[in-house]
């Protein structure tokens, strides 16, 4: 829908509902004096009738709205304008009050089955909080604010999962969002474009964050075994660059303070057992060597 085409809001102040009850009490009860009073004549039972038709119509336009709730204002079909003023309110009994809540609204998304960046089926739900700024769009320019509001969420969620990775791998370039570690990038996209969906219909996001985050069952095994071995081969190239930089200080020790001459046959002998003891999972047993290293 373009711009053009889209309904505004107009602001409609009303009148206080208390001074109009109580307008409406007296032509009531003047009426009923009028009508039951003595003498009883069919002139002054008509005249009467009078102020209690102007009691009913009073009462007619008589409507009350909470805080944070407003009425849209109908004149046989034509908007005349919103009314936000809480409290007992008096229109025009000849227009229609349409009530609408102006709340935060809570959206818990249904967990969506789809594929992410890599093309890897995964599982998302995301938490919405959600408002409408403007009441004539959010009812004369969607059908269903509500519904609406259901549908582009689905949309903007699936769209979302679609454009980042789940998790951080060498096909990414460095830096880029992903799903698990980017969270905080990731729920402000989908706030932005959950904003440019709701547009429309005149609602405002105010949060969105991601309640739920895993892969599909049919693949989560065999993803948890490359996230265990990611793990293992990061863990391993640490202690490697440890232990070689710990066999190299050793060596410079050894050469600076000239504790012992070693020719490169006993440095790579050295090199091996050092390696062998700093990158060993279990403990190292000490063997003694009774001869020398040629024997």
């Amino acid at each position: 829908m373009n711009q053009a085409t889209r309904t505004t809001e107009i602001k409609r102040r009303s009148s206080s509902g208390y001074l109009m009850f109580a307008i409406g009490f007296v032509l009531f009860v003047l009426g009923l004096y009028l009508i039951l009073s003595p003498p009883v004549v069919p002139t002054k039972t008509f005249i009467g009738l009078v102020p209690l038709v102007l009691a009913a119509l009073t009462f007619a336009g008589l409507y009350m709205l909470q805080p944070n709730e407003a009425a849209l204002l109908l004149l046989f079909g034509a908007y005349v304008g919103t009314d936000r003023s809480s409290g007992l309110r008096w229109a025009n009994p000849f227009l229609r009050k349409k009530k609408i809540s102006l709340r935060a609204h809570n959206l818990i998304s249904d967990k969506l089955k789809v594929n992410d960046k890599r093309g890897n089926p995964i599982e998302i739900a995301a938490a919405i909080v959600w408002r409408v700024r403007d009441t004539a769009q959010a009812s004369f320019d969607v059908e269903d604010y509500e519904t609406y509001v259901r549908m582009q969420a689905e949309a903007a969620i699936r769209h979302l999962a679609s454009t980042y990775a789940y998790d951080e791998g060498e096909d990414l370039a460095q830096g880029e969002p992903t799903l698990r570690a980017g969270q905080d990038r990731v729920a402000a996209s989908l706030a932005r474009e959950l904003t440019e969906r709701f547009d429309q219909a005149g609602i405002v996001v105010t949060d969105a964050k991601l309640t739920h985050l895993a892969y599909a069952p049919e693949i989560a095994q065999v993803m948890l075994r490359r996230q265990q071995a990611e793990a293992i081969i990061t863990a391993r190239q640490k202690i490697v660059h440890g232990a070689v930089s710990m066999v190299e200080m050793a060596l410079k020790g050894l050469s600076e303070r000239a504790i012992v001459n070693l020719d490169d046959e006993r440095k790579a002998a050295m090199v091996s057992n050092l390696l062998v003891v700093l990158c060993s999972e279990s403990e190292a047993q000490p063997v003694i060597n009774a001869g020398t290293l040629y024997q």
